[in-house]
């Protein structure tokens, strides 16, 4: 088995997969969408507690107080597409060393705002704020900081007299590289506006170029390939979660926020494949570990017992870090293979449940750490979501079993072998 995970095929996807994993931007644009989950947290308990008190009869969709209440979401999910792109700016010019990366910050936002909110007839459009807007805000991010970090590097700027303080020298040396970025993103959006009668605009042509090989990723087929992929890649040493992540991130928010607006029109729900990506981690973290730190509690081995003592309680908030790394779950053919069948037969369960309407898509963005079932709830307000979650429970563990029991044995073995040489010796 050790000649296995040592051909040069399988070392040559674990360089490339840590390669993608800590490039920079990749990691400014998973810190930095990580980073808005103040936001739509704040959003997601507005929605929730208009839901409840129109639910109760405390007050109606159309009355003041409801449109008080919900006014949070408006500003924190359904502008959501503009705080992505100040944060991910942000966090890649900080990664960068950029001498201000709060100001990169709001000139990609002010870059955003025009590319993507341009003023017509003395009104504000708003289509591109919030969700639909992650993608294009990816792209501004990158750019407005490859830009503004040329113009750092060869010193394009201003220049002031020494005498002056540093605060004027940093305001006058951001003018040029903010002029350029307008000139850049603005430029390229009025022409192809005027080339093509208004037809297409900057965050059009972006939305319709990502969103072409992006369609296929979140596909149905494409969401099982997408976390087989993550958690072999985990076997490896490999964050897969966060490997694959930033690709999902941005589907499963913007899926939320249509919902969202379907809700509030009283009109069905939608299913979206990357609603499928939390069968990867439903039970325990990647993997869906829960159930095999359960069994670990009545493990013959010290070591697993041990393991399953420790991992227990963060496992039911879906952090399985002690178990991958303590049962070790890396490089251990016989773990890694439950490690990656688990979640395609729970995404399986998970897909007929959704089409059978046995539970609804979310409608509320739950972007944080709750225990196992508490998000599928609160992102639904269903109590079968959260009931679902820990039916399944019974096939994680039936396919966690058998491969537990081996391991299990294994290491007692050696537990034991180990105790008898050393009471010899003794």
């Amino acid at each position: 088995m050790e000649g296995i995970f040592n051909n040069p095929l399988l070392i040559k996807v674990q360089e490339m997969g840590q390669k993608f994993s800590s490039n920079r931007f990749v990691t400014a644009l998973t810190t930095g969408m990580m980073s808005t989950m103040a936001p739509i947290m704040v959003g997601a308990i507005c929605q929730i507690v208009c839901a409840v008190g129109s639910m109760l009869g405390l007050f109606t969709a159309d009355s003041a107080i409801y449109g008080y209440i919900y006014a949070p979401y408006n500003y924190t999910m359904n502008m959501l597409g503009i705080w992505v792109t100040v944060s991910i700016a942000y966090t890649y010019a900080k990664s960068l060393k950029m001498k201000s990366p709060l100001s990169v910050g709001v000139d990609a936002g002010i870059v955003f705002f025009l590319t993507c909110a341009p003023l017509s007839n003395g009104a504000l459009s708003t289509s591109f704020l919030g969700a639909t807007g992650m993608f294009v805000g990816f792209v501004v991010a990158w750019g407005v900081v490859t830009v503004e970090k040329f113009c750092f590097d060869k010193n394009l700027r201003i220049p002031m007299p020494d005498v002056c303080p540093p605060s004027l020298v940093n305001a006058f040396a951001a003018i040029i590289p903010l002029a350029l970025d307008i000139l850049i993103f603005y430029g390229l959006s009025a022409v192809l506006s005027a080339v093509t009668g208004g037809a297409l605009s900057f965050p059009t042509l972006i939305n319709a170029v990502l969103y072409a090989p992006l369609s296929v990723l979140v596909s149905t087929p494409g969401m099982f390939v997408i976390v087989f992929l993550a958690c072999l890649l985990w076997c490896f040493g490999i964050h897969g979660t966060m490997v694959v992540y930033p690709v999902i991130m941005a589907s499963m928010i913007e899926g939320a926020a249509t919902n969202a607006a379907l809700h509030a029109a009283g009109e069905p729900l939608l299913f979206y494949p990357a609603l499928l990506f939390s069968g990867a981690a439903l039970l325990g973290g990647t993997g869906n570990t829960w159930p095999l730190c359960i069994m670990g509690l009545k493990a013959k081995s010290e070591q697993i017992r041990s393991v399953a003592k420790v991992a227990l309680v963060p496992g039911w908030f879906g952090i399985n870090e002690p178990v991958a790394f303590g049962m070790p779950i890396m490089y251990n053919p016989i773990l890694a293979i439950p490690y990656c069948l688990n979640p395609m037969v729970i995404m399986v369960c998970y897909y007929f449940a959704y089409k059978v309407g046995l539970i609804m898509p979310p409608w509320i963005s739950i972007q944080a750490l709750l225990p196992i079932g508490f998000g599928a709830y609160l992102g639904t307000l269903n109590i079968m979501n959260f009931v679902f979650v820990y039916l399944m429970l019974i096939p994680c563990a039936l396919i966690w079993y058998p491969f537990f029991k081996i391991y299990d044995n294994q290491l007692y073995a050696q537990e034991q072998a180990a105790k008898a040489a050393e009471a010899q010796n003794a």
